[in-house]
């Protein structure tokens, strides 16, 4: 058997409640996600299930097009997300294998690739 550790959160934000300057969903701290690094984000709702999970090789211009796109998987339940976990890991093959792994053991409620349970 093979012991996969989940990577520590690097980054969390959450969606603020009334905020003033929020263009995206609520979340007002968007500039604390890296740019240019590579890593893995995990979308939260409020009562803490794991919505989705994501991997980039740019992690913030890729979580926010979960926002802005019409053919993200996520785009009917945008409203839902409150929380965002980012994990920094610049492998490409590491980030596969994170992503997979909490996706499958988590259960993930909105991933539709790489989902072995049903």
């Amino acid at each position: 058997m093979i012991n996969i550790t989940i990577p520590k959160v690097d980054v969390t934000i959450t969606k603020q409640a009334a905020p003033e300057l929020s263009h995206i969903y609520g979340f007002t701290d968007f500039h604390l996600i890296p740019r240019d690094r590579g890593g893995i984000f995990i979308f939260y709702n409020s009562k803490e299930e794991l919505l989705f999970v994501g991997k980039a090789r740019k992690l913030r211009p890729r979580i926010k097009k979960h926002f802005e796109d019409s053919v993200s998987p996520i785009k009917e339940h945008r409203d839902e997300v409150t929380r965002i976990e980012v994990c920094i890991i610049e492998d490409a093959v590491h980030r596969e294998i994170y992503e997979t792994y909490i996706i499958n053991e988590f259960k993930a409620k909105y991933n539709i690739d790489k989902v072995f349970f049903k």
